[in-house]
């Protein structure tokens, strides 16, 4: 099943709500990544924050989610991350049959902003090979190079001191 994409603009206006999600989580002492997801009626269901380095902003809002909604109305739904889901994130999107993955800044840029940060050693695996090794499609869309300068804000500082 193919998931319905919103416009450019919109799908932006989910991913700031992201980046707002991902700064609270920094103010709250944690690592600065945010999540949400949204039905196939263009309804916010789901927001979440980074909580530790396995629980993962998309991770986390993914088991909440099918705990509560059906594999078959999760694969109408979008996930949207301000970073590109790690690869423990992109299984877990997987095994929840999310319907598509909608991202504002690559691995590979947050990798450029924490180096060899303990705290975030990053796979360089990107979620797009993940998930061509499924049996299934999970559409995907990003980075949005407009959103990344606004993405790395929070990043910048932080894995320097962590």
């Amino acid at each position: 099943m193919t998931v319905t994409l919103p416009e450019r603009e919109e799908m932006t206006k989910y991913l700031r709500l992201c980046i707002k999600i991902a700064h609270r989580a920094r103010e709250n002492g944690h690592h600065p990544f945010g999540s949400v997801l949204v039905g196939p009626d263009g309804q916010l269901i789901l927001q979440h924050a980074n909580y530790g380095p396995v629980f993962h902003a998309e991770s986390e809002l993914v088991r909440v989610a099918v705990n509560n909604y059906s594999l078959d109305f999760l694969s109408k739904c979008i996930l949207y991350t301000s970073v590109e889901p790690c690869c423990m994130c992109a299984g877990t999107c997987y095994w929840a049959n999310i319907g598509a993955v909608v991202f504002g800044m690559d691995e590979s840029s947050l990798h450029a902003l924490t180096g060899n940060s303990k705290e975030n050693p990053t796979m360089q695996l990107p979620c797009r090979e993940v998930f061509k090794r499924g049996s299934r499609d999970i559409q995907v869309v990003g980075p949005f190079p407009e959103l990344i300068d606004e993405i790395a804000q929070d990043h910048r500082d932080f894995w320097a001191s962590h």
